[in-house]
């Protein structure tokens, strides 16, 4: 039987750290954020919805996905985002299902889950281990503005649009400490990944 971990951490937590340290010990790891790209490529029902919603302007000359456009059309406008996330969860939600009904017929002992918005989505009742990445607000706002190259203000306003930490550490199962070095996260990976392991 395989079992699903789901990994979550709010933005520049470095989770994507502790999602390549799951992919060195061979756990397939199913990426939302990647999944999401593909569910609105060109040609896609995705982005044919996303551009009768919000109109061609939101798509680059070369027929992609304009982020940055749509991006401001929804972060400051609650009806919009909420239409944006009616549009694409489904589509997300089906794709990992059908990415993880995959792996499950293969007969893998693990597949990570690996999403952003786990807990806000629901998708933690898919999993039977939740793990969050977890560092302090300081480290996420420097990490956030130098990986962003965004100002403090604006950081501040994504991190504060998410889920707040106390309530994530709350659902979550197991909290990987990421604000020391790769070496005490790669540590505490691999004591998980020992007990996952030893649990089969």
């Amino acid at each position: 039987m395989t079992k699903v971990i789901g990994l979550t951490g709010g933005i520049a937590s470095g989770k994507s750290t502790i999602s390549n340290i799951f992919k060195e010990v061979g756990w397939p790891v199913i990426d939302a954020d990647q999944t999401a790209r593909q569910v609105v490529m060109p040609g896609s029902l995705g982005l044919a919805q996303i551009v009768s919603r919000f109109g061609s302007q939101v798509l680059q000359p070369d027929g992609t996905l304009d982020r940055a456009a749509l991006g401001s059309m929804v972060f400051d406008d609650p009806q919009n985002l909420s239409d944006l996330d009616q549009i694409e969860h489904p589509l997300i939600m089906a794709a990992i299902d059908q990415q993880l009904a995959g792996f499950k017929k293969q007969g893998l002992p693990v597949v990570v889950l690996d999403v952003p918005l786990l807990f806000e989505t629901g998708m933690d009742q898919e999993c039977d281990l939740t793990v969050l990445a977890v560092v302090d607000r300081k480290t996420q706002l420097e990490r956030l503005m130098k990986r962003d190259h965004c100002s403090k203000a604006a950081a501040l306003k994504r991190i504060n649009a998410q889920m707040p930490l106390e309530e994530k550490m709350r659902r979550a199962d197991v909290t990987i400490d990421n604000n020391g070095s790769l070496a005490q996260t790669r540590l505490q990976v691999a004591k998980l990944v020992e007990r996952v392991s030893q649990q089969k």
